[in-house]
Parts: structure tokens; C-alpha cells; sequence
């Protein structure tokens, strides 16, 4: 027996307990062994990492939060633990690094150890990476978005059709769902989007929502959102909605790696976890961007359309330029002023934004029936120009429990600098990688009001000395950092 530690600190990952070096030689357990927990009739399984130090004296369990939440202990109260086997996953992982196929249920089990912290952070990234390594099957893809889905909880919501939109991403700026969404809402279609925090952008729709709302909400207060305005904007992840692909999400951000099977299992278990009936896809095609070729991209098409036909899914597919940065911001708070600007219908509003979602919301509208062909844009547009789709955004950030303001009032970095264009001429290209690259060395996405706002887009005209963007950080040593970036490859090609 062994007496509870409470060690007072969340890991925010698999099962850890702390043994010292002396309880762990008395029962032959070495770092990365398993051991099942006894508490009365609670049991769980963690992982073993041992203590050489005076931290945790003999005799004694240190506990994260994580596992005493799952046994319900508290400091001083008495264990059980004996060795346990590792999990059979692990011998499925190590068969898709060897590049064989998996079958439904060993899919199955990898799924579900991800999800309930069976396994470290060692196992579930060697898990990314055979999956990157080894590309999945297209039966291994849906097995992967059913397990995920299976994971976690699905939105009730008895209305019909319910729409969803994703966007592959690869493109700074662009976002559009935050335009899209309360104009479809506004429109009196049903549209509960989970989005995604950055994965190996400068900020994601979730982070740039919750400049201006929170997103990390319930499960039931996202269905109330919903069957009060008729959309949302929330992060999957905090309301248990396929649980295991945030999990994997959080792996790939730290490999910054995005494999196309787990990408297509990721966006279709979130879709399908809301019982959308209807989605539309929008892949943007640029050289520097995710999807680099026309080629690509109909590739990328057919996925999505054959997971979505084994799903029971009505998709739509869109290409559209992915060559350079959609709108004039690019990180989380620049990119939610862009937004409002739109909305507000603001003169300084980015055009590009603009007219890329209402392409996008008109074809929604026709997808689902709600305008004829050729006039769903139109019908958007009236919808945005009237200013229904603004206060659709403002009811949706109030029942989300945000508060509203102007895009003026959208804090931004402490600290600025711009960067001028070498030489005069017109702006041939701008380099999408080079763009994020600088943005998250000023601190995105992690800090919200960093980032880059541009003033210059492909096919203007530049003087030498004028300023082609601004960088915005929150400390002088973030700025230096993504200045002396933008020093030496500033990611305009001007001639």
C-alpha cells in the first residue's frame, strides 16, 4: 500500500504518477512501466515516472490532477498497485511504423487509448508519425473518423439540414468562417461550427473567435447557442467532441506536421460529430500554400468526397487562390478586426475577404436550396450590406457569453514596427510560409494581439522606403526576433 501525494499540478495529458527511486526498485518498476491503481472500487492505469530526488518520500504515490481526479483520492489516502501489461495499442502502433495496414478495431483501440490518457506523449506521437510516414487507406481513414467520433459526445439538435464549412487552411489570414457563418445563420439555415485551434498557422478560427467570445464552452450551452441564433463559432476540444483528435492535434503542433489522413479524419469526425448534412469545402491552391497544385487539390477533392459518401455526407468542393494571404491581418486579433470590418461594412473593410466570403456563403446557399443558381451570392450580399449578418454576429458572441465592440477597439501588440519595400515596382508575389513564419516568431498564435497586418497585395505598386506590412508583438524580444526574419526575406518578390 502506498499513501496519496497530491502534487497539485495539471499535466493536461496522459496518466502520470511519481514513484521514488526506492518504491520503484521494491516492485521492479522502471520510468514508462504501467501500474493499475487500486482505490476502494475505483481503478485506473498511469504511467510510471520515478523521483530521485527528496521530492516524494517513501511510502508515498505523488499524484497529478489528472489521475486523482479519475480516482477520487485526496492526500493521506491509502492505494493499491501492482504492474500492469502496456496496452495493445502499442503493438499497433509499432505495426503501422513497420507500413502495414491496420484494421478497423486495432484503429479502434488506438482511438480510445488516445482518448482516455492510456498512452504518453512518446506513443501517441509515434502514432502521428507512422500515420505520416505511412500513409492511411481510405478504409483506415473513415475507421479513424468513426473511432473518433465514437470518442466523444455528438450534438442533438433535431433540425434539418444542418450546413458546416472547413477550409483546408495553408493560407494566412482567411478567415472567412467568421463572415460565413452569421450570414448563413442570418439567413435561417443551422450552422454550429467547432473549429480547431492553430495547428501550424498563426491562429485558427477558435483563437480568433475568442478574441472576441469565449469558445471553450459545454456541450450543453453549445446546443442552447445553437437552437437560440442558429449558429456558433466554439473550439471542438472543450466540449468533448471527438476528444482524441484534439489530442492528436496537440502531437502534430508540436512536430508541426499535418498528414492528410489524419487531416481528412480530423475535419469529417468534427462534421459529422454535429450531424452536419451538409458541408462545404474550400481548398485554396497556391505554391506556397497547403495544397501547392490543381493536381493536388482533386485529389484532395476525391477524399473528401468518398469519406463523406461513406459517412452519409452531402459535400460541396470549392478551389480557390491560395498564392497569397487572404485579408490584411494575420494573427488572431488582427484577423477578428479584420472580420468585424466586413461585418460592420467598414470603407477600410479588406475586399478580398469580403468577396471571397460572400462566394463562399452564396455557395452554401445554393447547396442547400436557399437561393437558386447563380444567386446565392447575391442573396449574401444583401444579407451582409443590410447589417443582418452583423447583429447575427453580435447575438451569437452575446449567447456565447462575449461582449461586442467596434473594430477599432480590438487590442492589438504593444509594440510595432514596419517593414519597407526594398525597391519600387509592383508586388509580384508573396510567400505564404514566410508570412506565417514571421507572424508566430512575433508570437502567434499563442499570443493573441501578435501578428502581421499588411498594406500591400499581389499586383500593387510599391515605392522604395514605403511600408509593405507592420508587425505587432507583446514584447521587445519578440519583436526583434520577427523583424530581423522580415530583414533578411521580407516575402514580397517586387519587380
Amino acid at each position: 500500500m502506498l499513501k496519496i501525494r497530491v502534487m497539485g499540478v495539471t499535466t493536461g495529458g496522459p496518466l502520470i504518477i511519481l514513484l521514488s527511486r526506492r518504491d520503484a526498485e521494491k516492485r521492479d518498476l522502471h520510468f514508462g512501466d504501467r501500474i493499475l491503481i487500486r482505490r476502494s472500487r475505483k481503478r485506473i492505469t498511469a504511467i510510471v515516472d520515478i523521483v530521485h530526488s527528496k521530492l516524494l518520500p517513501t511510502g508515498y504515490i505523488g499524484m497529478f490532477d489528472e489521475p486523482l481526479k479519475k480516482l477520487g483520492g485526496r492526500e493521506g489516502d491509502l492505494v493499491e498497485v501492482s504492474p500492469e501489461s502496456k496496452p495493445a495499442s502499442i503493438g499497433y502502433i509499432k505495426k503501422k511504423l513497420d507500413g502495414k495496414r491496420l484494421n478497423e478495431k486495432e484503429i479502434s483501440t488506438i482511438v480510445a487509448d488516445i482518448s482516455e490518457d492510456r498512452l504518453s506523449e512518446t506513443e501517441a506521437s509515434c502514432f502521428v508519425s507512422a500515420c505520416y510516414c505511412n500513409r492511411l487507406s481510405m478504409n483506415e481513414i473513415v475507421w479513424l473518423t468513426r473511432a473518433m467520433v465514437e470518442s466523444g459526445e455528438v450534438l442533438r439538435i433535431n433540425r434539418t439540414p444542418i450546413v458546416d464549412l472547413h477550409c483546408v487552411g495553408g493560407v494566412p489570414g482567411n478567415r472567412t468562417t467568421m463572415i460565413v457563418v452569421p450570414i448563413i445563420a442570418a439567413a435561417g439555415l443551422t450552422v454550429p461550427k467547432t473549429s480547431s485551434r492553430a495547428i501550424t498557422s498563426p491562429a485558427g478560427t477558435a483563437d480568433t473567435m475568442e478574441v472576441l467570445a469565449p469558445v471553450d464552452v459545454s456541450m450543453r450551452k453549445l446546443e442552447a447557442v445553437v437552437k437560440r441564433t442558429g449558429g456558433c463559432i466554439t473550439w471542438g476540444g472543450a466540449i468533448n467532441l471527438a476528444p482524441a483528435d484534439d489530442k492528436i492535434i496537440r502531437v502534430e503542433h508540436s512536430l508541426n506536421i499535418d498528414a492528410e489522413g489524419q487531416m481528412l479524419a480530423s475535419v469529417m469526425a468534427k462534421k459529422h460529430s454535429v450531424r452536419a448534412s451538409h458541408l462545404l469545402l474550400d481548398i485554396p491552391i497556391g505554391p506556397n500554400s497547403k495544397v501547392c497544385s490543381r493536381k493536388a487539390g482533386l485529389h484532395l477533392k476525391r477524399q473528401f468526397e468518398e469519406v463523406a459518401r461513406r459517412l452519409g455526407m452531402r459535400i460541396r468542393v470549392v478551389f480557390s487562390d491560395g498564392s497569397q494571404p487572404i485579408g490584411n491581418g494575420i494573427g488572431a486579433a488582427l484577423e477578428a478586426r479584420d472580420s468585424l470590418m466586413v461585418l460592420q461594412n467598414s470603407g477600410d473593410a479588406p475586399p478580398d475577404l469580403r468577396e471571397k466570403s460572400l462566394m463562399l456563403a452564396g455557395q452554401i446557399l445554393e447547396f442547400v436550396g436557399h437561393a437558386k443558381h447563380g444567386k446565392g451570392a447575391l442573396l449574401a450580399r444583401e444579407i451582409l450590406e443590410s447589417g443582418r449578418a452583423y447583429r447575427k454576429l453580435v447575438q451569437i458572441i452575446k449567447a456565447q457569453g462575449g461582449r461586442t465592440f467596434t473594430y477599432k477597439r480590438v487590442k492589438l501588440g504593444s509594440f510595432k514596427r514596419g517593414i519597407s519595400a526594398a525597391r519600387s515596382g509592383r508586388v509580384k508575389a508573396i510567400n505564404n510560409q514566410t508570412m506565417t513564419r514571421i507572424a508566430k516568431a512575433a508570437g502567434a498564435p499563442r499570443d493573441a494581439e501578435a501578428g502581421l497586418y499588411l498594406f500591400r497585395h499581389v499586383n500593387s505598386k510599391v515605392n522604395k522606403g514605403e511600408t509593405l506590412y507592420s508587425i505587432y508583438a507583446n514584447s521587445s524580444d519578440k519583436l526583434r526576433f520577427a523583424t530581423r526574419i522580415a530583414r533578411t526575406d521580407s516575402g514580397f518578390v517586387i519587380s
